[in-house]
């Protein structure tokens, strides 16, 4: 990759959308189908493969991307120097040395110092699947007021975890689900989208904020957070706190099942575009189908500069990746190599999400406005995947014992 191809890439980008177009300038290769990859039949990474890659040095890194992810990848070492890595690759130490490093290393020399720290490990095949995501900018209000009529809750004090009786002792293990206590004292499944949207929190006072779109705040949900723009023309961002427990279900694999993803009559685009597209066009039969998903997300005020990932810190655009942690370090660089020249770079581990399930399974993050939601919405692409690790970190992983 060209020395800072990737902001060369967005900044290309959001020209084509300032002056009206409705897509993104395509990339050198046409982008991938919208599929996702199956999860994983293994627990983690330490039950897989895990080979060299090529040299870090030999990786086509551009000197902006190295000095970007290297700001990010300080910022996560707090959590790689104390927290257990769930993947079994790394343990805390393992990070000490490069964290030092970083934390005094010249802003511009990133790639010396992924260089001098880091080798590149394939995780299994390395084959990835990496999509987009971004953080929604649309209309709120603190307060309900004629228009907008969605509410945005808090958590709700009744959604607590605990086992159906149903459930024999012998079979509970892991964290229990979650729920409510029912009017016999019973633990429940908690409401679903649609009993939420028919009332079934109204009236408590939970609400945090008011939105305009029931669409837009969807797939605000599905984002995790976001920015709502009140009438007064303050910004206020809000992020993800919980959610009722309910599966997630892809609202896009569901209309593909019904065979209205395509190009052909009465089809439409699997892109979030394609999907809100149809939304809007069928506003019956499209709420039906945002109904089909029954998780509902909780929200809460942020008072940071970006939308929190799962390290608790800011995600930054272009450079922070969610990853399924039980197969990357969370904190780990990454460096992908797609069919989307777009998303090709460096990325750091920041993140994770309900769909991003597996080895080599990526969600890269694209910043908030209109631009980022083209390129989030559009983003399916496959490739090579490298996570970087610790020097001497592989051959002590191939030197161990296969685990049992």
């Amino acid at each position: 990759m060209q020395e800072g191809i990737r902001m060369r890439r967005w900044f290309a980008a959001f020209a084509t959308l300032a002056v009206g177009a409705c897509t993104i300038i395509p990339d050198s290769k046409p982008p991938s189908p919208l599929e996702p990859v199956p999860e994983a039949a293994v627990p983690s990474a330490s039950y897989l493969e895990i080979s060299k890659g090529q040299r870090v040095g030999a990786l086509d890194i551009g000197r902006e991307d190295a000095d970007q992810a290297l700001a990010a990848f300080v910022a996560s070492c707090d959590w790689l120097t104390r927290k257990e890595d769930r993947s079994g690759l790394t343990v805390p130490t393992d990070w000490e040395p490069a964290c030092t490093a970083a934390r005094t290393w010249p802003y511009n020399g990133g790639r010396a110092f992924f260089e001098g720290y880091f080798e590149a490990a394939r995780i299994s095949d390395g084959k990835a699947f990496a999509t987009g995501y971004f953080e929604p900018e649309i209309d709120g209000s603190r307060t309900r007021r004629p228009g907008y009529d969605v509410p945005v809750y808090r958590v709700p004090d009744d959604l607590v975890r605990g086992w159906p009786d149903e459930i024999p002792e012998s079979e509970r293990t892991g964290r229990a689900p979650l729920g409510r206590i029912d009017g016999n004292g019973r633990h429940v499944p908690y409401y679903t989208r649609a009993e939420i949207e028919d009332g079934a929190l109204a009236g408590r006072g939970i609400e945090i904020a008011w939105a305009k779109d029931p669409i837009e705040m969807f797939f605000l949900q599905i984002q995790g957070s976001g920015l709502l723009r009140l009438p007064g023309g303050e910004i206020m961002r809000i992020g993800y706190a919980g959610q009722n427990g309910r599966g997630y279900t892809g609202i896009g694999g569901v209309m593909r099942e019904r065979g209205l993803i395509g190009d052909g009559p009465g089809q439409y685009p699997g892109s979030m575009q394609g999907i809100v597209r149809y939304l809007r066009e069928n506003p019956e039969e499209g709420r039906a189908l945002m109904r089909s998903n029954e998780s509902w997300i909780f929200f809460r005020e942020l008072t940071t500069d970006g939308p929190l990932g799962s390290l608790g810190i800011p995600v930054r655009r272009g450079n922070s990746v969610a990853v399924d942690p039980n197969f990357v370090p969370y904190g780990a660089p990454v460096w992908l190599d797609l069919d989307r020249d777009v998303a090709d770079g460096l990325w750091i581990a920041q993140d994770t999400g309900g769909a991003i399930k597996g080895a080599n399974r990526f969600d890269t993050f694209w910043g908030n406005g209109g631009d980022a939601a083209e390129i989030a919405g559009a983003m399916s692409a496959r490739g090579e995947a490298l996570v970087l690790l610790p020097v001497g970190v592989v051959d002590r992983l191939n030197a161990r014992q296969p685990p049992r």
